[in-house]
């Protein structure tokens, strides 16, 4: 019988085929005390299971194909330093020396408690985290079980494709082998590349949410994928056909040959249009009136810089540096770490520009694993420029290592979170700081433009008073929207209140970017706004002129580019600007 499960949309695209249940790694772990004499003999047994883990992970990183995505290395990295990681491996020996606990027991119950700072952290993205230290534990529990990895298709998956039925080959049109769609409670970034490298078409997960790690993954191997679709592998059986609706977010169940055809038709279609878009890679983002418009890529690591050359972006508008520093255990990045990935970064881009955000952690985002912010609301803490500005010798470390790295290419310098008047003459001087250390050692450097981003209230309210100081500004629309309206996005009590269509976000937004035309300034939007193609008219009306969005967005919004007026735009932006529910008249003209 045809059912649906309803997900979350995380990478666009429809896949069709069978389904293949991956073994779940969700183990039961048996409690049970041991005796002081076995507590020796225990934490070898977890850190035989830990060093078995990160043998696997070694050898995923070095028979990594040439074509694998750059994120898929990273977050290799990601779960081998969180094998390593002081509170995890202390914490477990405390366990089985203090309370006597087997090491499975000891091993879950440490995982709960670094759980729980997890989930106290404002930022979704460093939230869901979470899930990558749960699928490190997993996998020693497995080694320790002596299970198989999770993700391989069974033996009998040719056999089945070989069986498919008939009416459902036809409707797929007529493929000799039925393709196979994954289905699992959750997928590692491990698990991830055994996926990238098998038969697999498409994937749904029980859990995750669109910045798990799997869902970035997803997105930049352009993978049809659900995430959040809660019990999909207990409801979905083994060699069910599965139709994954990734735009919709939607996994259709046992579907009927009507079904099969319509989204057989889609899948054909969305194929053709996506061919389609790629004949516009090196097509000027120019609008029909010739307003010339600057397309920017958002990435992470270095190696991004691949995927924003192939999707034609301008230059790189976000290079949020903070994952530098992530998952360290107190370790930061030296000078020579951190030039090395700016300089990797400046030269993949061959020529093009390339914005570095200073490190946007602190508070809610701690890099020693053991502190505790003691805070009420992390997100009004010491984070971001705050965070850099109590460290001044941390804070020049990153400064000298992007000064020098504009050697090598055109960079454009950005600092979060400011608000303060006070907080632009400090960081400004210790940009100047950071200069005179290089001259006083002889290194070379580059000239940098500098800006700042607008991404709390006080910071578009005085606007003019921050153009005074920069050279350009970006948008960060999503922490915009979450302290314009004073709602916690990942709160799900009131999610839904999270609106960047609410005419006090609108105004805010329409304000920055009219200040930065008056001025002659550059202010770019960097938010997920910028890369909403139902909002691309839109912010184009309200006078933006530079996005930056992820690299698989990029092609989509330059459609809506080229076949926009920007000239009659500005008139029904404005429009919406005083109307007291813009999302009601959304529709441009």
């Amino acid at each position: 019988m045809t059912f649906s499960i309803h997900g979350l949309a995380v990478a666009r695209g429809i896949a069709i085929g069978r389904a293949v249940l991956a073994v779940s790694s969700r183990m039961e772990v048996v409690h049970y005390f041991i005796e002081p004499g076995q507590v020796e003999a225990e934490i070898l047994r977890a850190r035989r299971g830990r060093d078995a883990v990160a043998e696997e992970l070694q050898r995923l990183q070095t028979d990594m194909p040439h074509d694998a995505p750059p994120e898929l290395a990273a977050l290799l990295d990601v779960h081998l330093m969180l094998l390593q990681d002081e509170m995890l491996v202390n914490g477990v020996k405390h366990w089985i020396t203090d309370r006597l606990y087997n090491a499975e027991w000891a091993l879950t119950t440490q995982l709960e408690i670094i759980s729980r700072q997890f989930d106290e952290m404002e930022d979704d993205y460093l939230r869901e985290r979470k899930a990558d230290l749960e699928q490190v534990v997993e996998r020693i529990l497995r080694h320790m079980r002596g299970v198989a990895s999770p993700v391989a298709p069974p033996p009998s998956a040719p056999r089945r494709q070989a069986e498919a039925g008939a009416e459902a080959e036809f409707l797929l049109g007529g493929a000799a082998d039925a393709p196979l769609v994954l289905v699992a409670h959750d997928l590692s970034p491990a698990d991830m590349l055994q996926f990238k490298q098998s038969v697999f078409a498409g994937f749904v997960t029980d859990v995750g949410g669109k910045t798990s790690h799997t869902a970035i993954v997803a997105r930049s191997m352009d993978i049809p994928a659900v995430v959040g679709a809660r019990s999909a592998s207990q409801l979905v059986r083994q060699d069910d056909w599965v139709i994954i609706d990734g735009d919709a977010g939607v996994v259709i169940v046992d579907p009927t040959p009507i079904i099969l055809a319509e989204y057989g038709f889609r899948q054909r279609q969305i194929t053709l249009e996506r061919e389609r878009l790629m004949r516009l890679r090196h097509t000027p983002a120019v609008t029909l009136d010739a307003q010339a418009i600057e397309l920017l890529a958002n990435i992470e690591q270095p190696g991004d810089a691949g995927a924003a050359l192939r999707a034609g972006a301008a230059g790189v508008g976000l290079f949020r540096s903070e994952f530098l520093f992530m998952g360290r255990s107190g370790r930061l990045p030296d000078e020579e770490e951190q030039y090395r990935a700016y300089r990797e970064a400046v030269e993949g881009m061959q020529g093009l520009p390339v914005t570095i955000r200073t490190v946007d952690v602190g508070a809610d985002k701690p890099l020693d694993k053991g502190y505790k912010d003691s805070s009420l609301n992390p997100a009004l803490g010491l984070r971001a420029i705050r965070w850099s500005l109590a460290d001044p010798a941390m804070f020049r470390t990153q400064l000298r290592a992007v000064l020098r790295a504009a050697a090598h290419g055109p960079v454009r310098l950005l600092f979060p979170m400011l608000a303060h008047v006070s907080e632009i003459r400090q960081t400004l001087a210790q940009v100047d700081l950071a200069r005179a250390e290089l001259d006083a050692r002889g290194a070379a450097y580059g000239a940098v433009q500098l800006g700042a981003m607008i991404e709390v209230p006080a910071a578009a309210l005085m606007v003019r008073q921050f153009l005074r100081y920069f050279d350009f500004l970006s948008i960060g629309t999503n922490d915009l929207i979450q302290y314009a309206l004073a709602i916690d996005r990942a709160d799900e009590a009131v999610a839904h209140l999270y609106d960047p269509l609410h005419p006090a976000v609108l105004r805010l937004v329409a304000d920055v970017i009219a200040e930065g035309a008056r001025q002659g300034k550059s202010v770019s939007v960097c938010g997920e706004m910028a890369g909403d193609v139902a909002m691309t008219r839109l912010l184009l009306g309200l006078g933006l002129r530079s996005f930056s969005m992820q690299p698989a967005q990029i092609l989509a919004v330059k459609q809506e580019v080229l076949r926009a007026d920007a000239r009659k735009l500005g008139e029904w932006a404005q429009q919406l600007l005083d109307a007291d529910d813009p999302a009601a008249s959304l529709q441009a003209p």
